[in-house]
């Protein structure tokens, strides 16, 4: 049986149904695999529990198509849990553009997070995966203290999770479930490459 501290309740003048109703904002980050799908898994639930599920992928290009993507698509349209909207944005596989077809990458980033803070203020969705979006932060494209402060002041009960590498010590500050993926192994290390079902 696991050793440690017993569960304190904060003396806050909740009820144990209050606690259970909170909003979370998590934030998986750090070099290890894993963090996009934690998200994933946690929109399952979210699915599961009927509420209306965003996901907003700040890297990925439009034209890969992972298994998460199609997956939740063919969920959301089931109609036997909540609806699902999939939207990406941002860097991409910006190497693989032809001349003539550079993206203002900045810009897609900063319209994507334009377009959460208008559903975040209109309480349009349940759960939120904000996938990557650690990085468009990173690099200064998106101003963190405008995050910090839009999800600090969220209404009602939306629940957002995050995902990427480099995530800001404000971010973190401002979560409720942080988790750090660690690697011990990885076989891209080993010269192996991304396998679908595996990496997509």
């Amino acid at each position: 049986m696991p050793q440690g501290k017993p569960e304190t309740v904060p003396d806050d003048g909740l009820t144990t149904r209050q606690r259970r109703k909170a909003p979370v904002l998590a934030v998986h980050t750090g070099v290890g695999k894993g963090k996009s799908t934690a998200a994933f898994g946690m929109a399952l639930r979210a699915w599961n529990m009927g509420w209306p599920i965003a996901v907003f992928q700040f890297v990925k290009s439009p034209k890969w198509r992972v298994g998460e993507e199609r997956a939740f698509r063919v969920l959301g349209d089931s109609e036997a849990g909540a609806p699902v909207t999939w939207h990406k944005m941002g860097e991409g596989w910006s190497w693989l553009a032809r001349p003539g077809d550079e993206r203002d990458h900045a810009a897609e980033a900063a319209e994507g997070w334009a377009q959460i803070k208008r559903d975040l203020a209109s309480e349009r969705y349940g759960f939120y995966v904000l996938d990557e979006f650690t990085y468009p932060i990173h690099w200064g494209w998106i101003d963190v203290n405008d995050v910090v402060t839009t999800l600090n002041e969220r209404p009602g009960t939306q629940h957002v999770v995050i995902t990427g590498r480099y995530a800001a010590p404000e971010l973190i500050e401002a979560a409720d479930l942080v988790t750090e993926m660690g690697k011990v192994k990885h076989p891209m290390d080993a010269g192996r490459k991304g396998q679908p079902g595996i990496e997509w």
